[in-house]
């Protein structure tokens, strides 16, 4: 079984890397189930079925450069498309050997930067993915 680091991962916001990002978790993709368990179920166990498929959120980690095209409030950056309500495509790159892609429409819920007196600018920016995505 291969192991692969984590280096090298990229997100593309229409085609384009979203630079200088130091982390990306996400997306939490899950399975909603309902509880149909009856009084006159086999054994007495939990019986459920699945019901909606839950997208989850994309959370960025990137050193913010409020001049760079992908982070700047100007059209093609993150915070453009927040404050616009935009859901916007983005292709995960994963950094295995098969170059592993997951596609999916997110609009931009959250923009956060953070300043310490002792630190480098960064931001925080959360995304919500919208509609089926696609795993490849």
């Amino acid at each position: 079984m291969a192991k692969y680091s984590a280096y090298g991962t990229v997100l593309n916001r229409d085609g384009t890397p979203i630079v200088q990002v130091s982390k990306i978790s996400g997306p939490g993709l899950s399975l909603d189930t309902e509880d149909v368990t009856t009084h006159d179920s086999t054994a007495a166990w939990e019986e459920v079925v699945a019901t909606i498929l839950r997208s989850g959120e994309v959370t960025l980690d990137i050193v913010y450069d409020p001049a760079t095209a992908t982070h700047k409030y100007a059209a093609g950056g993150l915070l453009h498309d927040m404050v616009l309500r935009t859901a916007v495509s983005y292709t995960l790159v994963f950094s295995d050997t098969d170059t592993t892609t997951w596609a999916f429409s997110a609009f931009v819920t959250g923009f956060e930067p953070g300043m310490p007196h002792d630190g480098a600018l960064t931001a925080s920016v959360k995304m919500k993915i919208t509609g089926q995505p696609t795993l490849a």
